[in-house]
């Protein structure tokens, strides 16, 4: 079974060296992953949802009906620029998100649209595991 965001993110965060967290990324290369790490570091990308963590609540842990491999299609309606909607719905389908994955990937995402970097994984690790993922600083 493949593993969820947060434990490849986590996984890749506790190796010493650098090759060996670009190794854990590129070893489970999702479109997933890709999305979270590129929300995080592009600063070309702007979120188009209030900054902090907004109410909601958390799925079950590993009994979550959904997951960040499915439900990152859906990162396209909270970017700017991204498709018109109302902004009421927006924040509607982005706490269905967090509602609907495990509960770690959901912290994961709001990590995400506040742009905070992941402990562990540094922009570096990023560029180098995903040459192009994100604009150059």
């Amino acid at each position: 079974m493949a593993m969820l965001i947060y434990e490849i993110i986590e996984s890749a965060s506790k190796k010493r060296t650098k090759a060996e967290k670009i190794q854990v990324l590129k070893e489970n290369n999702t479109p997933a992953l890709r999305d979270v790490l590129r929300g995080t570091y592009d600063q070309k990308i702007k979120w188009n949802l209030p900054s902090g963590s907004p109410p909601y609540t958390p799925a079950p842990a590993h009994a979550a009906p959904a997951n960040l491999q499915r439900e990152n299609k859906k990162f396209r309606y909270f970017v700017v620029g991204g498709p018109d909607m109302l902004k009421a719905k927006r924040e509607r389908m982005f706490i269905e998100v967090l509602e609907g994955c495990d509960p770690s990937d959901a912290e994961l995402v709001i990590s995400m649209i506040n742009k905070t970097p992941i402990n562990g994984i540094s922009r570096a690790v990023v560029d180098e595991a995903f040459p192009g993922l994100c604009t150059p600083e």
